[in-house]
């Protein structure tokens, strides 16, 4: 954890979890986003955390929102998170981890870096597709992360268009819960 977080993160944020989150309305999830922290160093972003899609972009409420949640939380939804490795303190690279009839694939490579959020300017965990040469549509993903809660990160799943970035969904990394 920063000593950013550490300073701001109230009771509520220590209780978090994939869980908690995922039961958050997308305006209560992009508040903590913007309340998030970014790591001193991207080597603390070492591992494999357990991976959550939280709320998918107009899929949130009623039935739709339920079904979402759902499966997303169930053993067999097929992402399971992402690997990090850190290259140097600035920089590192990583894999989507996917799990299909009991065996685990690696996809969509990924390198990391801190730079502005799309959503807001303020610094975030850039997860940056098409530096890694993935084929169209997967290098018009930009993933965002920052940290709400210590080794809880949450961000956005955005889609890259020549006028900026529209949200996709909301996910959430854990590193409490490795995979």
């Amino acid at each position: 954890m920063t000593a950013a977080t550490a300073r701001s993160a109230s009771t509520f944020d220590r209780i978090l979890s994939l869980e908690r989150l995922a039961a958050l309305p997308s305006a209560a999830l992009a508040e903590l986003y913007r309340r998030g922290a970014v790591p001193d160093d991207l080597t603390e972003l070492d591992g494999r955390p357990k991976g959550r899609v939280l709320a998918v972009r107009g899929a949130e409420r009623g039935a739709p929102g339920r079904l979402v949640r759902a499966a997303a939380g169930h053993p067999a939804f097929p992402w399971d998170g992402k690997s990090f490795w850190s290259q140097a303190a600035t920089e590192g690279r990583g894999t989507n981890r996917v799990v299909l009839f009991g065996r685990r694939f690696t996809c969509a490579p990924f390198a990391t870096r801190v730079e502005p959020s799309a959503l807001d300017g303020q610094p975030c965990v850039r997860i940056d597709y098409a530096a890694t040469g993935n084929p169209w549509p997967v290098s018009r993903i930009r993933d965002e992360l920052r940290e709400v809660a210590p080794d809880l990160f949450l961000g956005p799943a955005l889609w890259t268009r020549r006028d900026g970035a529209a949200l996709l969904m909301w996910f959430a990394v854990d590193f409490d819960t490795p995979a």
